[in-house]
């Protein structure tokens, strides 16, 4: 269970580097607080930390949720995969947003997996008893 936490960990301060980017872009291209949108490179960053957000809040329960019903290894493996592929999306989506693909699929396709097969074994474990 320590890798499925360590990862988990690692999954937060990816998502903090993201919003240290997205401050650095607000001062990069004169986009002062509260507004979120503006220079349309500060949009690309906004977007990426945003849309990284909605992914993370359905990480965070399931990499417990599969590690417990399946397997941690494979949690944290599964997990490892989602970090690397939210990488790929930051640099291809702010480099050009039309390419961010891979970098979605990469971290979605982990998290449906962990989400859908830890629920999924959850309720097997209930009517089994």
């Amino acid at each position: 269970m320590n890798l499925v936490y360590i990862v988990m960990g690692l999954a937060l301060l990816q998502y903090l580097y993201f919003g240290f980017a997205v401050g650095g872009a607000r001062g990069r291209y004169g986009v002062s607080a509260p507004a979120t949108t503006g220079h349309e490179m500060f949009d690309r960053y906004f977007r990426v930390h945003m849309n990284t957000l909605e992914l993370l809040v359905v990480l965070v329960p399931a990499l417990p949720l599969f590690a417990y019903y399946i397997s941690s290894r494979w949690a944290a493996a599964l997990g490892a995969i989602y970090i690397v592929g939210r990488f790929l999306y930051f640099f291809s989506y702010v480099k050009d947003p039309k390419k961010r693909g891979p970098g979605y699929g990469l971290s979605f396709l982990p998290v449906a997996i962990l989400l859908l097969g830890g629920l999924g074994a959850a309720i097997v474990a209930q009517f089994r008893g």
